[in-house]
């Protein structure tokens, strides 16, 4: 077994406070060496457990699997949220290199027959042994992995598989290296008042900052953050302009040359196919949603065009009125996709006399996280104290130590707010260490990746209403790591059902909207005087303007997702063509554009997290929009007692229970989609 050299930091426990990892002594050349030792004592321990002789028990099958491969969880913690968040080329090497290696070693473990006849041995002994729910939970879900994994394969099968799992993840690190370096070589340099004409000034603020970056101080630039291209195409009037960015937006990953992820999405596609029939099922979406919430592709289906068929009928009515409002302005030309934000914000404007630029000085950042954190205080009695001596992995990154109000240790949480070349886009959750109560008590290192842009120096950073809705989000998501409160490991957190994950996250979204929250956190970036009740008014009666826009950009690239999934077979697909065959089988309107087209479809192709998925965040948002409803009825939106089930039946429970039974535990009873129509405002289209 290797022995790495007592100057590398992942050679010894870390005596940092909260166990954080010592980033300032990580560097890239300790990464490969940790990883390699971590796997081969995870390998080890595995091949313990499965030459165990004495009789099987919980202690030294399910706990033994639940403590193997610590080591190995800590070195891929830091690995894998150094190459998302702040990569460079040494990272990326070891990415590709250990991609294959890391899909060998699960498929070694999740085929090996001596370790699954131990846990197939246990569960067939359940009713005699006395075991705890959360024990018996685990057991099954342990159980189902590995036959998932091809544990009961032959050994033909299980060499083909493999190869697949291996192929493929060879695959999704590809794609998603090449989607970062399209976004990190794109700018579009502007220069002269005709080049910043309808910009505001919080923008071109941004935009300075980014020529900045690329080299061109004193310039204006857009680059592919969507925190920069969505407000371009909000307010320049140069319909030139607007359609280079939104080309250059759509092309990511679809360039030609070493960068094109055509070829890698048609192998990804017929690979997880062929996974699929080799596991027993009909299609790729029939495996991944057997282990979901949904259950089948027939039922996801359901949902999507539940929603399609109104969401259409909307939009045409949105895009009439954004076609009356060019020709008004003598513009004849047909609305296209790098029209539609532009002519959007002028109806809203006049529609609610509400736009981004009046809203956006009353969305400073740092109120906005206070305010974020003042929900979970008021909700969950959490204290977010900041750490400033303590040091993250790159210099944005801002760090708060978490407590009950009694002073009870509850984790660390790290935010990491602006866009940069060296972050992959989007915004996410994730964790350095999770939760469990397995041999005494681990807390959590949670952390929030955002791609807000940087403003100037000395200047507040500005959000627009999604930025700080995604920001509301994104910290649902990590109270749903921070508040765990479970035994295993593996059950831990956000290891839930990826049509339940986003529940907690889209829940916590709707306490930034409240009277409550607004008036107390929105204050004018210039004066400081809290946001006026109009405004609010405003922005409650604009939530469902444009929701037929955002609905059909969502759900097409939902349905795209589901479609190339449903595929029994895919031995000769061209992306490209299917995606638009499939765009043109559901009338998809000329005017809007998917919101992840499918080259640069990151959820789904760069790795298996939302593949056949993507229509998670619309299961979970039928729960959602029910689940603050359960609050709103008490006239109360922290309701204490609401909250209280709240914590113990969502934001705690992890994937210690199954998730129907843990919202039937919080709400009384599972949600109808009628509430989110509503709340999209589909529901008398």
């Amino acid at each position: 077994m290797p022995v790495l050299p007592v100057d590398n930091p992942f050679a010894a426990p870390w005596t940092t406070p909260f166990g954080l990892p010592p980033f300032a002594e990580i560097r890239p050349e300790h990464i490969g060496p940790a990883l390699h030792a971590a796997l081969a004592e995870h390998m080890a321990e595995i091949e313990a457990i499965a030459r165990e002789t004495a009789p099987v028990t919980v202690a030294n099958v399910i706990d033994a699997l639940e403590r193997a491969g610590r080591n190995l969880n800590r070195a891929a913690g830091v690995f894998y949220n150094l190459s998302g968040a702040d990569t460079n080329d040494a990272l990326q090497a070891i990415e590709r290199e250990m991609a294959p290696v890391m899909s060998r070693h699960w498929s070694a473990i999740g085929m090996n027959p001596e370790l699954f006849a131990r846990v197939d041995a246990l569960r067939a002994r359940r009713a005699e042994i006395d075991m705890t729910p959360e024990q018996e939970r685990v057991l099954e879900l342990t159980w189902k992995g590995f036959v998932r994994s091809g544990a009961k394969l032959g050994e033909d099968d299980k060499t083909r598989l493999k190869t697949i799992n291996e192929r493929l993840s060879v695959l999704g690190t590809q794609f998603s290296q090449n989607v970062l370096k399209d976004e990190a070589s794109f700018a579009l340099i502007l220069d002269g008042e005709e080049d910043l004409a309808g910009l505001p000034d919080f923008l071109m603020a941004a935009m300075a900052k980014a020529a900045e970056d690329h080299g061109h101080k004193g310039k204006h630039a857009v680059t592919l953050p969507r925190s920069i291209v969505e407000p371009f195409l909000t307010f320049s009037s140069r319909r030139d302009l607007r359609e280079k960015v939104r080309k250059a937006w759509d092309a990511r990953g679809a360039n030609g040359g070493e960068t094109d992820n055509a070829a890698i999405v048609a192998e990804t596609v017929r690979l997880r196919a062929e996974k699929a029939r080799l596991l027993g099922y009909g299609s790729y979406a029939a495996f991944k949603l057997d282990d979901s919430m949904a259950k089948t592709p027939a039922a996801v289906r359901e949902l999507l065009e539940l929603v399609w068929a109104p969401a259409k009928r909307r939009a045409a009515q949105e895009a009439a009125d954004l076609a009356a409002l060019a020709r008004s302005e003598g513009q004849y030309h047909p609305i296209a996709t790098w029209d539609w934000h532009y002519y959007a914000e002028k109806v809203r404007s006049a529609r609610f006399a509400l736009d981004e630029a009046t809203l956006k000085p009353y969305l400073q950042l740092d109120r906005i996280v206070d305010a974020s954190f003042d929900c979970a205080s008021k909700l969950f009695g959490l204290v977010f104290t900041p750490r400033p001596d303590l040091k993250g992995y790159h210099p944005d990154v801002r760090i708060w130590q978490v407590s009950e109000a009694g002073g009870k240790h509850i984790g660390v949480f790290m935010g990491d707010y602006f866009a940069r070349a060296s972050k992959r886009s989007g915004a996410w959750m994730s964790a350095y260490r999770g939760q469990d109560r397995l041999d005494g008590e681990v807390r959590p290192i949670i952390v929030n990746v955002c791609n807000f842009a940087k403003p100037a120096a000395g200047q507040p950073a500005l959000l627009s209403l999604d930025d700080a809705r995604t920001l509301f989000h994104e910290f649902g998501h990590a109270l749903h790591g921070l508040l765990s409160d479970v035994v295993y490991p593996s059950v831990s957190g956000t290891s839930v059902s990826r049509d339940f994950v986003e529940l907690p996250s889209q829940l916590y979204e709707h306490w930034f909207t409240t009277r409550e929250v607004m008036r107390t956190y929105c204050l004018h970036a210039g004066t400081g005087e809290p946001i006026p009740e109009e405004l609010m008014d405003k922005v409650k009666a604009a939530q469902t303007f444009n929701q037929g826009f955002g609905t059909i950009e969502y759900t097409a690239s939902a349905l795209v997702d589901l479609a190339f999934h449903e595929l029994g077979e895919a031995d000769r697909i061209d992306p490209l063509v299917f995606q638009a065959a499939e765009l043109a089988r559901i009338g998809m309107p000329a005017e809007i554009g998917m919101r992840h087209k499918t080259p640069h479809f990151a959820h789904v192709f760069a790795g298996d997290g939302y593949s056949a998925g993507y229509y998670s965040y619309l299961w979970s948002e039928v729960m959602d929009a029910d689940a603050f409803d359960a609050f709103t009825d008490t006239g109360n939106v922290f309701d204490p007692a609401t909250a209280a089930r709240l914590k113990r039946f969502i934001y705690s429970a992890g994937n210690s229970r199954d998730p129907a039974e843990l919202y039937t535990a919080f709400r009384g009873r599972m949600p109808t989609p009628e509430a989110l129509l509503d709340k999209r405002g589909l529901a008398n289209v």
